[in-house]
């Protein structure tokens, strides 16, 4: 499986001749590739309908996602924003730095990956920019657009069964990132004997089931939610929602007793959902 946006050219064709049977997507730049070698056009992406295109022996599925369009359009404009707020301040800068006006510059658009819509003319005090909104128009024009390709005959697997085995094997990939990283962090392994590597990756491996199960069992707090930034609960806040429930062994004079918080209504709404019920004692 590839993630959509990291195949590369170079990658793409060595696919097109390769026997393995795959299903991945193309970045925006091979999606170009295949506009300029008039295999596909961008007026045959559509918002409703899965539109395929067969090139030899690989099936394009165009699809196009409208708010993808609009998070992808937003978080450019922002970036370009930030970008131009800052190459501003360096050309407008006249006392002298460490680092020429130059390198500062490459910094800023390596920092917002916004090289490519920015012209540099000049240099020292004399540089200056502008934004090539040829360049910008270009990328918008594919924003929410993304094709899902692979090898394997439409008899054995339909377009719409192809664009979902791809989001299915995404969920895959994230639950893996999810393992490496954020809470489970199973990397990086301390343990030398593989024995207790494998105990370790079993442990993590539990861990996301129980996770996965949780969020099946939240799944109606979610769906009754908002969308967007109005959304209120994830699983990271729900866990940290629950993080406040507390047992403790509290020990006076000889005496000694186990007493937990008391559940919010939010923390019992949560608890219900889950199955899970909690004693509290004072």
């Amino acid at each position: 499986m590839g993630d959509r946006g990291m195949v590369t050219q170079a990658q793409y064709k060595n696919i097109e001749h390769s026997a393995i049977k795959v299903i991945s997507a193309l970045s925006h730049g091979a999606i170009r590739g295949l506009c300029d070698k008039k295999v596909v056009q961008l007026g045959m992406f559509d918002e409703k309908n899965i539109v395929e295109v067969v090139d030899g022996n690989l099936r394009y599925c165009l699809c196009k996602n409208p708010e993808m369009a609009a998070k992808e359009r937003e978080t450019r404009k922002a970036l370009l924003t930030k970008t131009t707020a800052e190459l501003d301040k360096i050309v407008a800068c006249e006392r002298k730095t460490k680092y020429s006006k130059e390198m500062r510059a490459g910094k800023i658009v390596n920092k917002y990956n916004m090289g490519k819509f920015v012209i540099f003319q000049g240099a020292g005090d004399e540089l200056s920019y502008s934004v090539d909104q040829e360049k910008v128009d270009e990328e918008a024009s594919l924003d929410g657009c993304y094709i899902v390709y692979t090898d394997v005959p439409s008899d054995d697997m339909t377009a719409i069964e192809t664009v979902k085995s791809y989001k299915s094997l995404i969920r895959v990939e994230q639950a893996f990132r999810s393992m490496k990283t954020i809470r489970l962090e199973m990397r990086p392994i301390y343990h030398k004997t593989d024995e207790r590597i494998k105990c370790h990756v079993f442990i993590c491996m539990l861990a996301y089931y129980i996770m996965w199960y949780m969020k099946q069992r939240l799944q109606p707090l979610f769906d009754a939610d908002g969308a967007g930034r109005k959304r209120y609960y994830s699983f990271d806040n729900i866990m940290k929602i629950l993080e406040s429930i507390r047992q403790e062994t509290i020990e006076f004079l000889s005496a000694e007793t186990t007493m937990t918080t008391t559940p919010t209504d939010e923390q019992i709404q949560i608890l219900d959902l889950l199955g899970v019920t909690i004693r509290s004692m004072f």
